[in-house]
């Protein structure tokens, strides 16, 4: 049986900082953090102590490549050490990455979860600009978007993870999620006008992708030159014989809560079903990177993209084909992996859209951030009558992603909402209950003053004592509410609980 498809979400914002003449983005996105981190220490009367959590670097193996072998020319992922990094008592990480600020969400059992804490990470960022605009000098202003593009040649990822079983061979991996991938933005897109990454001019006027343009190869290691559709990537945080991590750097950031439900919640269940060995049929492109450019730029969902046999298949196809195969697996497996009743949302969901895309595209503007964008900058253009390629409207599209409610767009095209306010206020500082991030988020609440260092694996424990204690997490599911709650409810300090817990010195 599949294993519990632990994923999450990590976003890297867009982010201007206005009113200066040389803007440097790493001290925007520094500042942002900063900001935020000493706002929560002063809330909880404790400025400059103990409310930063630096990241715990030990371990980390980014060129570690699921093939076991690094292609000549290829270069494992920088990791930047030296920028600003703190973990969340939700048990997030929220840091700068590649001159973007960056937050990887807590780990979820399931993907309604991952909307709630992926809608928490943008109350935190709203809540950072606050903090950070207060300290600058009139006229100046720091401004963050959720999106994927600058328009200016230049890709920022929204990247998904989630824990697959070690036994299930990486090339089943390849062949069987690919088509998922290059399909799955029909619904989950983002939308963009124009084309990037040195696509010839005359390109499409708007797409469904955000991200398409900037892929080159199928599969490979790297995240931001030469991205593939499959990342190699293999470094799961979690104990490495048993599991694996896919990364997936493919998605687009979305403003609509049913799009990232669907990223997820698909994906989740096919990389379940890819376990099961209950996939029926193979797609497999002639040219992929070719058919996901041009499933971005097909509009209407009609065209065909070649395979490898020489048919050809639409877009709509491969999801019709996925979605009966889940629903069949559904049936015969449950779906305890991905969480029963949220799988069954996201089956109910997923057949819905697609008969919607198929009969009547624009009756998912309120699900659909493609459709809504295209319909918004539509009708703006025709009012205005205005060319695609005038500046105007690609400031619309940028707009649409602004995280200021007072300016996004994106809040006043009428998007469906599934996440409750109480539930996104409490993802802001709460960790969810039922994954390791519990244990994380509840230390560094209850006793921060005696943690130095989180990653996803382990936290340091510094209790005065000549050695550090390391307390491994190498279980993804352990750690929660259940297995933990009381013994750190029953603990006076982080002694008491390292007593409880067994944990050792560490050299």
């Amino acid at each position: 049986m599949a294993i519990a498809k632990i994923c999450g979400i990590e976003t890297e914002y867009g982010i201007v900082w206005r009113g200066v003449e040389e803007p440097d983005p790493i001290a925007a996105s520094s500042i942002l953090i900063n900001s935020y981190v000493s706002s929560l220490a002063e809330g909880a009367g404790r400025p400059g102590s103990g409310m930063r959590f630096e990241w715990d670097f030990e371990g980390e193996q980014p060129g570690t490549d699921a093939r076991g072998y690094a292609p000549l020319g290829a270069l494992p992922p920088e990791v930047e050490s030296h920028l600003v990094n703190a973990v969340l008592t939700n048990g997030a990480r929220y840091y700068v990455d590649h001159a973007h600020p960056e937050m990887s969400t807590p780990e979820c059992t399931n993907a309604r979860d991952v909307v709630v804490f992926d809608r928490s990470a943008e109350r935190v960022l709203q809540l950072s600009m606050k903090a950070a605009n207060r300290l600058l000098p009139p006229g100046q202003e720091i401004v963050v978007y959720k999106n994927n593009s600058d328009g200016k040649g230049n890709s920022y990822g929204c990247h998904e993870n989630y824990l697959v079983d070690r036994a299930l061979p990486f090339g089943e991996i390849v062949h069987g999620i690919t088509p998922h991938f290059i399909t799955r933005q029909i619904y989950c897109g983002a939308g963009k006008v124009g084309s990037e990454a040195g696509r010839t001019p005359g390109g499409p006027p708007f797409q469904i992708s955000q991200r398409a343009d900037f892929f080159e190869e199928e599969v490979g290691l790297e995240t931001t030159l030469k991205r593939p559709i499959i990342n190699t990537r293999d470094e799961p945080h979690a104990d490495p014989i048993k599991y694996r991590r896919l990364h997936v750097i493919i998605g687009d950031a979305n403003m609509s809560e049913v799009a990232t439900f669907l990223k997820v919640g698909t994906t989740a269940i096919i990389l379940a079903m890819l376990e099961d060995h209950r996939v029926t049929r193979e797609f497999r492109f002639a040219a992929p990177v070719a058919a996901l450019r041009s499933v971005s730029n097909d509009l209407s969902l009609r065209s065909s993209h070649r395979l490898d046999d020489g048919k050809a298949v639409t877009a709509l196809d491969v999801q019709w084909s996925l979605y009966s195969d889940a629903a069949a697996y559904a049936e015969s497996h449950g779906l305890e992996c991905v969480g029963q009743e949220v799988g069954e949302q996201i089956l109910a969901t997923w057949q819905e859209i697609l008969e919607g895309l198929e009969s009547d595209p624009e009756s998912l503007a309120d699900r659909v951030d493609w459709i809504a964008k295209h319909r918004l900058i539509s009708a703006y253009r025709e009012r205005h009558d205005l060319h695609w390629t005038d500046a105007r409207l690609a400031a619309l599209d940028l707009q649409y992603h602004d995280l200021r409610p007072e300016r996004s767009l994106a809040s006043r095209v009428g998007l469906r909402t599934f996440c409750t306010e109480d539930e996104i206020r409490r993802g802001i500082d709460t960790p969810p209950p039922d994954t390791r991030a519990f244990f994380r988020g509840t230390c560094l609440r209850r006793f921060g003053d005696e943690i130095i260092a989180a990653n996803w694996d382990s936290l340091v424990f510094d209790i005065g004592e000549e050695s550090l204690r390391r307390v491994p997490m190498m279980e993804p599911l352990r750690g929660t509410v259940d297995l933990v709650g009381e013994i750190i409810a029953s603990s006076e300090d982080a002694s008491a609980l390292l007593r409880k817990l067994g944990a050792t010195p560490t050299n």
